[in-house]
């Protein structure tokens, strides 16, 4: 039996990662810092991805590694997990004889909706990190990926994905009350209008149209767990994806005006625009994974908004 050693698979992607590798055949070594991870074939190892001994502990022996370890805005944290934890497990893998390493980035290395982008970004978009821990952190781990494969032949797959969702975090994103605290750059809400504010002071919902300085809705890209899974098991094992970075992410970029239409008359719930000045609308290129993985991405955004009001429905059935 083929072993994989992850890092990161408590997390809401590690894991289906994992169960994805279970199905797979493979055994698995998970290093955990708090939350043990369950399976068949899976064992985890208590420790942490800045100890790299335990690292190394995890990874003997094992074909296949992934890394998804990471911290989000905490400065006391993000470096030693996502920057000194990625380090020490590339450093681990060329002392071992890894068929393939993969690293889950995300598009926060390309700079997405805070900078202006006139082209959708394809894999050789520049690295454009913006303000904030984790997109710095994001860069930071390509780059050392990207590096160890020229200076040791480590053979390395990227997959660079937008906002994962799954159940119902699409809905709490279009919700104004939802969002009212957000602590992670890139997303929040931009200006708050009297109406917001109104809405938030006597708690009555609103479904957000987030709006550029001439009020014209913005477009982002953002993608579904289930499909990020499907593009991680079409480049696992698969000698076309070696040496290769994929953007992974839905089918098409939407529109905040025509999503929040929908979603309002699904659910009967105003709509309210809100003034993003600070933001710009982006699309993401998935050419390439579609054309090397055989990627088929399959919840677009009205798919995704009817699976998270299913979900919400049987979370207030149980």
């Amino acid at each position: 039996m083929r072993t994989a050693a992850v890092f990161g698979a408590s997390g809401k992607l590690g894991r289906s990662v994992v169960a994805a590798l279970e199905k797979r055949g493979f055994a698995i070594r998970a290093l955990v810092h708090r939350t043990p991870v369950s399976g068949r074939n899976t064992v985890s190892i208590s420790g942490s991805i800045v100890d790299a001994s335990a690292v190394g502990e995890t990874m003997r022996g094992a074909d296949v590694v992934v890394q998804l370890a990471t911290s989000k805005e905490e400065a006391e944290s993000f470096f030693d997990v996502s920057v000194r934890g990625t380090f020490n497990v590339l450093e681990a893998c060329r002392h071992e004889k890894i068929r393939q390493f993969f690293l889950f980035g995300g598009d926060a290395a390309l700079g997405i909706w805070f900078y202006p982008h006139p082209i959708p970004l394809d894999e050789n978009a520049p690295r454009k990190a913006y303000p904030g821990y984790y997109a710095f952190s994001k860069v930071m781990e390509e780059t050392m990926t990207e590096q160890y494969a020229i200076q040791y032949g480590l053979t390395v797959t990227v997959l660079r994905s937008s906002w994962i969702f799954e159940g119902t975090d699409l809905l709490n994103h279009f919700s104004l009350l939802h969002n009212l605290d957000t602590k992670e750059k890139g997303h929040g809400f931009g200006e708050v209008c009297t109406e917001a504010v109104q809405s938030m002071q006597t708690k009555q919902e609103r479904i957000p149209i987030l709006v550029d300085g001439s009020g014209k809705s913005l477009r982002r890209h953002i993608v579904h767990l289930d499909d990020v899974i499907q593009a991680f098991d079409r480049a696992l094992d698969n000698p076309s994806a070696f040496g290769q970075t994929f953007n992974i992410s839905g089918p098409s970029a939407f529109d905040y005006r025509v999503v929040a239409a929908y979603i309002s008359e699904r659910l009967r719930i105003p709509t309210v625009d809100l003034s993003s000045q600070n933001y710009h609308s982006f699309e993401i290129n998935i050419s390439r994974a579609r054309a090397v993985l055989g990627y088929k991405p399959e919840n677009d955004i009205f798919r995704m908004v009817d699976r998270a009001i299913e979900a919400s429905h049987q979370k207030r059935g149980n």
